[in-house]
């Protein structure tokens, strides 16, 4: 198939059978862009109580630049990959001193931000303004790869910029957002990765893997490798109805946010407390938990101590003592949270 004949097809089946209520579904580029970042790596479902909870916070772009990080981080606290809020208040920064607080149209200025690539940039572009711009997300590499039989992990460079061609060459020459949408909703409603409903699809007499039986083969796989384990012990120090939390580095794993205390396994508890400046006494292990990154596996295992009182001259840069009920509405990552609400 080419432009001619799949483009009228998909933008017909968009129309009639497409998504059309998503609250990010609107002109406004501020919208659109926080939606876009929301769901990088994310589902709808997960996304939409999130995306309503950020825009009611932070409803444009001058709130989301002049907000503190910490807010930001909070209203991002569960939803993961956390490098996206800090990338998307570093953009909201950056425009707000280049732009004056206007989202640029442009979509070369949209993908030199951070946090945005190509087809995040291209998709920006396609629903605020318009622009005729291919976009390649996982869903429509999925798509992509039954529909025309793309064999690889589309990971792989080649094999993704055998697709990029694909998605250049599809490009209608008017109606991009009907179009962008409908590549989004084929994939997301039909063309799942798992039980795809072939039987509804517009193009299922002409898909290479519906023909052949390759469903479950096509998008290949990305190439395993085993986890690592990783082990860590947390420190729920309790002093007067109140836990201590540390505000981690702003790079690397959960940055930015506010976490407990960690020592070594095996670490003598009630010693890593008093290097922290605390006199404790070790209560008890409560139920370990375990929480998977994309590169590694991480088990942890939370001691509660309760703090008889501080050592003379101790410092708290980067603490915060709150009741459970304070921090939970702190910027916590998802297995802190977990613990917290434990208690």
């Amino acid at each position: 198939m080419d432009a001619e004949q799949f483009a009228p097809r998909l933008i017909a089946w968009q129309r009639e059978h497409g998504r059309h209520d998503l609250p990010w579904q609107v002109s406004d580029p501020y919208a659109v862009w926080v939606s876009e970042i929301m769901l990088q790596q994310t589902q709808v479902d997960t996304v939409i109580p999130y995306y309503a909870r950020f825009m009611a916070r932070l409803p444009d772009l001058a709130s989301l630049a002049a907000a503190p990080e910490d807010t930001v981080l909070a209203l991002w606290s569960g939803l993961g990959y956390y490098a996206r809020a800090r990338n998307l208040h570093a953009a909201a920064k950056r425009i707000a001193a280049e732009h004056g607080s206007v989202f640029p149209c442009r979509v070369e200025t949209i993908e030199a931000l951070p946090g945005i690539g190509r087809s995040t940039a291209a998709a920006i572009a396609a629903f605020s303004f318009g622009e005729r711009r291919a976009i390649l997300d996982g869903n429509v590499k999925r798509v992509f790869c039954r529909l025309f039989g793309v064999d690889g992990w589309p990971g792989d460079k080649a094999v993704e910029g055998r697709l990029w061609q694909l998605a250049e060459a599809l490009l209608p020459e008017r109606a991009i957002k009907p179009y962008t949408q409908g590549l989004m909703d084929l994939g997301a409603t039909l063309c799942r990765r798992a039980r795809p409903d072939c039987l509804r699809c517009p193009f299922a007499d002409d898909c290479i893997a519906n023909r052949d039986g390759r469903q479950a083969e096509l998008p290949a796989a990305r190439p395993r490798k085993p986890l690592p384990e990783k082990a860590t012990v947390m420190l729920v120090l309790w002093h007067a109805g109140e836990i201590l939390l540390q505000k981690r580095p702003p790079t690397g794993i959960w940055g930015g946010l506010w976490s407990l205390p960690e020592c070594a396994p095996g670490e003598d508890v009630v010693a890593a407390a008093r290097r922290l400046g605390y006199v404790a006494e070790d209560l008890a292990a409560l139920p370990g938990l375990t929480h998977t990154f994309s590169h590694f596996r991480l088990a942890i295992q939370p001691r509660a101590l309760t703090v008889a009182r501080r050592q003379a001259g101790a410092r708290e840069p980067g603490s915060l003592w709150l009741t459970p009920a304070e921090a939970s509405e702190a910027a916590l990552p998802t297995p802190v949270r977990r613990i917290i609400a434990a208690l």
